[in-house]
């Protein structure tokens, strides 16, 4: 499988190693698969006797040619063995008599990322000894919370890498910031930024697209890839999920194999719905996929009239994974529908003006598989409750993919099963979960780990047990301007 970027409609063409290692192609664009391979119903009976290992690596094997079979079957037992999922990887659990939620947030930092950024290193180091790249990978992330963690916990002490995170001083969750800020390994830094999440992935990419950087650092003997869902070794263990997800609803019986599902996804990067298409594509039986936006709403506008205009307030919500108005992967759903000159031209429209336009034709064909809502914080805190209500305790950003589901019934009147992503552990947002749940304030961030446990009855995850006791190892901030002298100091040039 070779793959080319969204913004080139004549290559050059690279392996699946390759655009994993370089992570976004030269011309700014992201690499997509040169086909999108298919799944017939009987490979989906097979996948459904199979551990989420077998199933994942299967999967990737689909996409990554370059890889052996051997070594995606290894690489993904380690990574989604019982060590690091205890109780297994993307269990399914009813919310109501139709949601069932695909639990995506069982990993070592409680967050849907630990489903792709656990094999993703992996992943990197083989591409790194198959491409013969005798150079150290410097991994810069973007986060709005969740992501950063889950990479640096991922690319901790791997050999012939180094990482570096950056997010949003003011952005992210007390829980989030403290995962961060305490994380151990010889080869992670942690930066906050004076600014919101856009501020960090727009610095980012133009430290990407920065020759003068770039040599900089070659000369010092290091490379730049991401762990961003910009690149494809970070999405195609997304889709494996699910995959993997339709595959339990058959065998809990709770559908019949055929019959089909629709998705809701809480997005704000739209890389976790767009692995949902993806698998739709690839013949898995998916209907309509539910985008659900918080209050930073430019995806549920985009969907309703075609506009894409990232000029607008930015809001800080209680769903700070999804506080981004620069939805970057919604460039891949671009080049699939339209092709590479027509997804350069458009992004070059947002580059310029921050905003861009369907044509009536182009934005049908996206509402051919895609709808959206959006949930303020009155109503993803109603959601919430609502979830709590039927028995099941959802954080922020799950709550927005209710609220969305909510919003669809009573728009469509539907009663069909409905698959949602949840996308994290309620005890990493537990204050605003508790204040949702009771409409009080608990005495502080961290006491409401324990206060949410004790007003409803349901255990503390491990990996968060004792987190303000854990050593603070980077403090301060700095300007967004500031992030390329960061980048060159981390990697000692």
């Amino acid at each position: 499988m070779l793959y080319s970027s969204t913004r080139s409609a004549t290559g050059p063409y690279v392996s699946s190693a390759e655009a994993i290692k370089q992570g976004l192609a030269p011309d700014g664009g992201l690499y997509m698969p040169a086909e999108i391979p298919t799944l017939t119903e009987e490979e989906l009976f097979d996948l459904s006797k199979m551990p989420y290992p077998e199933r994942a690596a299967r999967i990737l094997g689909k996409f990554l040619s370059d890889y052996s079979e051997e070594e995606l079957l290894s690489d993904c037992r380690e990574a989604y063995g019982e060590e690091r999922f205890p109780g297994g990887a993307a269990p399914l659990s009813d919310i109501d008599g139709t949601t069932v939620a695909v639990e995506l947030w069982h990993g070592p930092t409680c967050a849907f990322k630990d489903m792709a950024l656990q094999i993703m290193p992996r992943l990197l180091s083989r591409a790194l000894r198959k491409t013969g790249e005798t150079k150290t990978a410097l991994i810069l992330v973007a986060t709005s919370g969740d992501t950063g963690k889950a990479a640096l916990e991922g690319y901790r002490d791997v050999p012939q890498t180094k990482i570096q995170v950056f997010y949003p001083v003011d952005g992210v969750s007390r829980v989030q910031k403290l995962q961060m800020a305490t994380q151990t390994g010889d080869n992670v830094n942690v930066t906050a930024i004076r600014g919101n999440f856009d501020d960090a992935q727009t610095g980012v990419k133009k430290i990407f697209s920065d020759p003068a950087i770039r040599e900089k650092l070659a000369k010092s003997g290091v490379i730049l890839s991401s762990a961003n869902s910009i690149n494809w070794g970070r999405l195609a263990p997304q889709i494996a999920y699910y995959v993997s997800a339709y595959c339990d609803l058959v065998t809990t019986s709770r559908i019949e194999m055929g019959e089909t599902v629709d998705v809701t996804v809480p997005t704000g990067n739209f890389g976790n719905i767009f692995a949902a298409y993806l698998a739709k594509k690839m013949g898995v039986p998916l209907g309509r996929l539910i985008c659900a936006s918080n209050r930073n709403d430019v995806l549920t506008e985009f969907l309703a009239c075609g506009v894409y205009d990232r000029n607008r307030s930015f809001h800080t919500t209680m769903s700070p994974s999804m506080d981004i108005l620069i939805s970057s992967n919604l460039e891949r759903l671009l080049f699939v529908k339209f092709g590479a000159r027509r997804c350069k031209a458009l992004m070059e429209q947002l580059a310029s003006v921050g905003k861009y336009a369907l044509t009536h034709e182009e934005l049908s064909s996206i509402r051919a598989d895609f709808v959206g809502y959006s949930a303020d914080e009155d109503k993803t805190a109603e959601a919430i409750r609502f979830a709590w209500d039927a028995g099941y305790l959802a954080d922020p950003h799950t709550a927005v993919g209710y609220a969305a589901i909510r919003a669809d019934r009573n728009a469509r009147g539907r009663a069909k099963k409905i698959l949602l992503a949840s996308t994290a552990s309620p005890y990493k947002f537990a204050a605003n979960v508790y204040r949702s749940l009771t409409g009080k304030d608990p005495a502080n961030d961290l006491s409401a780990l324990r206060e949410l446990s004790a007003l409803t009855s349901t255990p503390i995850p491990v990996p968060l047990q004792g987190i303000g006791e854990r050593t603070v190892r980077f403090t301060g901030s700095v300007a967004p301007e500031e992030m390329p002298a960061r980048v060159l100091e981390f990697a000692g040039v």
